[in-house]
């Protein structure tokens, strides 16, 4: 009985952690290739320097998880991925209480892309 109450914890604290922000937009990597060349949009890859160098896309620019997004337009869509979609969720929570409207995570990273 136990574990069964530990298996739903932990199921229940995946589902919570992987469950999008409010305000924030999910793009698969088929929409994030139709979007790619848009000008109004900043891309924004939130893996470590090391994750970014060794694979990334050229219109993403590296901004680790933990810098400071003070230096982002607020008027532009915020595009986010990080390997997995993670991070870059915790990213776009980031965002969106940093005040930043239009955000979108890009749901599996450059794991899916």
């Amino acid at each position: 009985m136990e574990i069964w109450i530990i298996i739903v914890l932990v199921v229940a604290f995946f589902f919570w952690r992987m469950k999008p922000a409010k305000g924030v937009r999910s793009v698969s990597t088929a929409q994030l290739k139709d979007m790619l060349n848009d000008k109004d949009k900043i891309f924004i890859d939130v893996r470590t320097p090391a994750e970014y160098k060794g694979r990334h896309i050229s219109q993403f620019i590296n901004v680790p998880l933990g810098s400071s997004f003070e230096n982002l337009p607020k008027d532009k869509e915020i595009i986010v991925i990080c390997q997995s979609g993670m991070r870059s969720s915790q990213a776009c929570k980031q965002l969106k209480k940093q005040g930043f409207e239009r955000v979108s995570n890009v749901r599996g990273g450059m794991s899916a892309y």
